[in-house]
């Protein structure tokens, strides 16, 4: 996957501030909502973005589904970013 999709799902600060919310650990889309003025509708957009992307990940347990942050992802951002202030060859992903 390039980076395209992740720049992306980056750019919107309601995904920037999920992302954020995930960094303390796993949420439900439920916890997630509690910090936003929208529908779930848009929050499960939002969430499908960012899962598209490989930003997050979620795993269903029991009748929940909870994100949790994938950091490889980012990661593998970093890494292409500190190569360009290197001056490295790096390729895009």
């Amino acid at each position: 996957m390039g980076f395209q999709e992740s720049f992306k799902a980056l750019s919107d600060p309601t995904r920037r501030e999920i992302l954020n919310l995930l960094r303390t650990g796993p949420l439900s889309a439920g916890e997630l909502l509690e910090h936003f003025s929208m529908t779930g509708a848009s929050l499960s957009h939002h969430l499908s973005i960012l899962k598209n992307a490989g930003l997050i990940d979620d795993e269903k347990k029991g009748k929940f589904i909870f994100y949790t942050l994938n950091t490889s992802v980012l990661d593998d951002i970093l890494n292409w970013m500190m190569s360009l202030k290197k001056g490295d060859s790096h390729e895009e992903s």
